[in-house]
This record gives C-alpha cells, sequence and structure tokens, in this order.
C-alpha cells in the first residue's frame, strides 16, 4: 500500500515537471520570454503597451498626447500607449529602445543602419517619401558663420566639420564630399549631438557643422550662412518609423493602430497646421512665434503622408549603407531583410 502511494506520487511530480518544461519550451512563463515581452511592450495583464518617446510642443504626435487619441485608439485592440522623456538625440533615444524604455521611435535610415551594428532588435516599417516641391521650406544643411572663407563642399578641406555620428548629418556630410570629389579623410569630422553641435558652432569650435531637424532652422534664423542643402545632392535617406522586432511580431495590430494614426494626423496637419504648433505651451524656449512659426506651418502644408515599408524600400537602405560602408562608418554590408518589416493589412 505504501509502495503504490509513493509511486503515484512519484508520478505526479514527475508530470509536473514535464509540464513546466514544456511551457517554457513553448515560451509561455521563461525568464527570457518576461524579459523581451517586457521590452517588446507586453504589459502585466497581457496586453501590448506602446512605449514612445515624448513629442515635445508640436507635431502629429504631440496632439495624440494631448488629446489623448492613441489611448482611445489603442483601447480597441486592448492595448494601451506609455509616454516616455525625451532625449537629445536618435542615439540617446535607440538607448532608451536597447533599455525596453522605448518600442516605437521615428528618425532616418542612416541612425537606425548604425544601431543594427550591435543589435538586431529593431526595425523600419514605415517610411515617408521625400519631399521634392521646391517651395517646400528646406530641412537641413550645412552651415557656416556669415564671414566664413567656406564658399562651397571644396573648402572644407582641413576643415573640422560637427555632424551627428552614424547619423544623417554624418551621412550628407560624406555624400556631398563624394560628390564633390574631395577624400572623406580630407575633412575632419567632429561627432556631436545638435545641442553639443549648436555651442560648438556658435563658439567657433567647429568651422561647419551639418545641422538637421529643429536645429537647422534655428541657426539659419541667427544668421548662418548655408553651404549646400541635403536636397541639393543625391539623397537616399528616408525619414522612418521604428519598432522593436518583438511588438512587431507579437503585437502587429497595434503598430497599425499607431501608424494609422500617424498618417491621419499628418494629413489633417496639412490642412491645419496652426493646429499643430505651440500644442502644450504658447509661451517659453518650445513656443514658436512669427517667421519660425510660419516656417514650422509651411513644412507641415508640404510634409508626405508616412506608409508602410515595403521590400521596394531595400534599394534605400542598401544605397545609404554603402557610403557609411565605404567610409569606414559600417564595418560590414547591410542585408535590408535585417532592417525592413513589411507590416501586413488587418486580415
Amino acid at each position: 500500500m505504501w509502495t503504490s502511494r509513493r509511486r503515484t506520487r512519484a508520478a505526479l511530480v514527475v508530470a509536473a515537471l514535464s509540464l513546466t518544461a514544456l511551457t517554457a519550451a513553448c515560451g509561455g512563463t521563461g525568464a527570457g520570454r518576461t524579459a523581451a515581452a517586457a521590452a517588446g511592450g507586453a504589459g502585466s495583464k497581457g496586453g501590448a503597451v506602446l512605449k514612445i518617446k515624448d513629442p515635445g510642443n508640436s507635431g502629429p504626435l504631440a496632439v495624440a498626447k494631448k488629446e489623448g487619441i492613441l489611448e482611445k485608439r489603442l483601447a480597441e485592440v486592448g492595448a494601451t500607449v506609455q509616454w516616455g522623456g525625451s532625449y537629445a538625440s536618435f542615439t540617446a533615444t535607440v538607448d532608451a529602445v536597447r533599455s525596453g524604455s522605448i518600442n516605437v521611435l521615428e528618425g532616418a535610415i542612416s541612425p537606425v543602419l548604425g544601431y543594427l551594428v550591435s543589435g538586431k532588435d529593431i526595425k523600419i516599417f514605415s517610411v515617408t517619401d521625400p519631399v521634392t516641391d521646391p517651395a517646400a521650406p528646406q530641412t537641413d544643411g550645412l552651415v557656416v558663420k556669415p564671414d566664413s572663407p567656406i564658399k562651397t563642399v571644396k573648402d572644407l578641406v582641413g576643415k573640422q566639420v560637427a555632424v551627428n555620428k552614424g547619423g544623417r548629418g554624418e551621412y550628407l556630410l560624406l555624400l556631398a564630399l563624394q560628390e564633390a570629389g574631395i577624400p572623406a579623410d580630407q575633412v575632419k569630422r567632429v561627432y556631436l549631438n545638435p545641442d553639443q553641435g549648436a555651442s560648438a558652432f556658435a563658439t567657433g569650435k567647429v568651422d561647419a557643422w551639418w545641422a538637421i531637424v529643429r536645429a537647422y532652422p534655428e541657426v539659419v534664423a541667427k544668421g548662418a550662412r548655408v553651404v549646400v542643402h541635403g536636397r541639393d545632392l543625391k539623397d537616399r535617406d528616408l525619414n522612418m518609423q521604428a519598432a522593436r522586432t518583438e511588438l512587431l511580431t507579437e503585437h502587429p495590430e497595434v503598430v497599425r493602430v499607431y501608424l494609422k494614426v500617424l498618417q491621419e494626423l499628418t494629413e489633417e496637419a496639412r490642412q491645419n497646421p496652426g493646429r499643430f504648433q505651440n500644442v502644450f505651451l504658447t509661451q517659453g524656449p518650445t513656443a514658436l512665434s512669427g517667421p519660425r512659426l510660419e516656417e514650422e506651418n509651411a513644412k507641415s502644408r508640404y510634409a508626405n503622408i508616412p506608409r508602410s515599408a515595403t521590400p521596394a524600400d531595400a534599394s534605400y537602405v542598401t544605397d545609404v549603407a554603402g557610403i557609411f560602408q565605404k567610409y569606414g562608418v559600417l564595418p560590414t554590408a547591410v542585408n535590408p531583410e535585417d532592417v525592413i518589416f513589411t507590416l501586413k493589412p488587418a486580415a
């Protein structure tokens, strides 16, 4: 009788251990699975969490945050949104992606390629085609002081130029040098984030600076002279949206909602740009007025609508990666399949 009980108890223990092993193998409760889910955006109750950096005081995402648009739309698919902090550069943002604090981010193809050298945990799911209308405001440029002797790209030989490392600024500088026939090693690249670049340029610590995004119109408004714009070059770098692979593969419905909201608000901003500026504050360092406000409104009017990335966009990745690899920014070639994620329509 006692032997029979011991055998029954032993059989139950073996069955329990087998069930635990099977569950872990299927990825249900293992520690690795939990860590990946947290980084990808799975909440404690199983619903996905969209983690986005603070959008600041302007743009479609700022309006989405203020009006709770994403919260409402994500609730329809059982998901939530978590707004994070602000970051000085794309590099700082991807550090937050790596830690799991952010799982969706915007930027350009170029800095994503630099990030993917050390990991393949994010992919591009949306791109925005370049603005080609000559009436649209410029969004970047190689700037110098008004009295600088630098008149053309060829005058950069022996000079120091501030750029964001492995980002759009460095890509555009290398592209400009290549098109001008200037060996890249004849121009010193000084790696600085946008805030540092602005300071170094203002104090004369660098001879030139490739200013991008908000830094560009601000430095031009202060009197900087533009030598060349990205739009003057054969620029293949696209604005993009990327996300952690766990979020894309496990919760594509959440990413679809995010992209749809972004598309709708970008279209609205084209028609009513004033609503998308000074969203939270009308005074202070992030508030705009006068010519600067009008310039940002004009950018919104000419902005293209983000679209889903497709395999055809591999050529953009290959071209940008080719420049980086040629000049040693990337150690090896990049496989576009490691970069682009095709977000399929909902079933």
